[in-house]
This record gives C-alpha cells, sequence and structure tokens, in this order.
C-alpha cells in the first residue's frame, strides 16, 4: 500500500510540472490557408475561409494580418512563444486576394525596454514635486463647482 501511495504522489508530482500550452489569437490551420488563392478568392471568400482578421491595415494597401501564437509555460513561470506565425493576406483595389504570405518566429524582434535608460517626454520633476506638486491645482478659480461665480 505504501508504494502505491509512494508512486502515486510521484505522478501527482510531475503532472504538476508538466508544461501548460495555449493557443493564442488565430488557430493557423494549413489546409485552410492553402484554400487562400491570389486572383481566385476576394474579401469575402477570405473571411469565409478564414473569418475576420486578427488587425487590418488602416492605411495604404488593403491589408489583412491573421497573427496565432502557441505558448508554453510552467507553473509560476512567466509563458513563452513556442510558435508563432503571422498569415498576411493583401487585396487589391477590386477586392480580391493579391498574395498571400506567411512569416514565422524567425522574424519576430523581441524588445526589452529599460526603466532607468529609455528617456521620457516632458520635464523630470523630483521626489517632493511628485508628492507635493498638485496642491492648489485641484478646486481652482475657472473650475465649475469651485465655489466661484
Amino acid at each position: 500500500m505504501t508504494k502505491v501511495a509512494v508512486v502515486s504522489m510521484a505522478v501527482l508530482a510531475l503532472a504538476g510540472c508538466s508544461s501548460i500550452r495555449e493557443s493564442r489569437g488565430f488557430v493557423n490551420d494549413p489546409v485552410l490557408v492553402s484554400t487562400v488563392q491570389p486572383g481566385i478568392d476576394n474579401r469575402r471568400s477570405v473571411e469565409g475561409a478564414l473569418g475576420r482578421p486578427t488587425y487590418e491595415s488602416q492605411y495604404g494597401e488593403k491589408t489583412w494580418y491573421y497573427i496565432s501564437s502557441v505558448t508554453g509555460r510552467r507553473p509560476f513561470v512567466r509563458p513563452r512563444i513556442q510558435e508563432h506565425a503571422v498569415l498576411t493576406v493583401r487585396f487589391d483595389d477590386a477586392g480580391n486576394v493579391a498574395s498571400v504570405e506567411t512569416k514565422g518566429i524567425d522574424e519576430v524582434v523581441f524588445l526589452q525596454p529599460d526603466g532607468n535608460k529609455t528617456p521620457t517626454l516632458g520635464r523630470e520633476r523630483g521626489f517632493l514635486e511628485d508628492l507635493f506638486g498638485n496642491i492648489g491645482q485641484v478646486g481652482g478659480a475657472g473650475v465649475p463647482g469651485a465655489g466661484g461665480p
């Protein structure tokens, strides 16, 4: 009985340390993606096959972006990206598919800004200015409900 309890405890401990996989964004199905053909499909058929895009371009040529990520993490650890893909569908002026392109994690840029070195706009204030800087600013003249005429 003791051996069974020890083995079951070991199995539970290993299960607690297993990686958790999560899919985020567009579910990248290669069969559906291969059905989108330049010169044949239009916006309506792409939306019917792939659904609404994750992002749409606001300026320039009309482009739809389908972004998918698979992350993995262990308990109590920040998630890490294991797979990442961006499907780009460009349309011409008539609304027909002009090109379809997929890019992977090899083209992702990871930025780590440093709060102590990254400059910010505005003037620098000291601790006391941050602490007492708003005294006299709230409820001053010209503010409705501040007791003025």
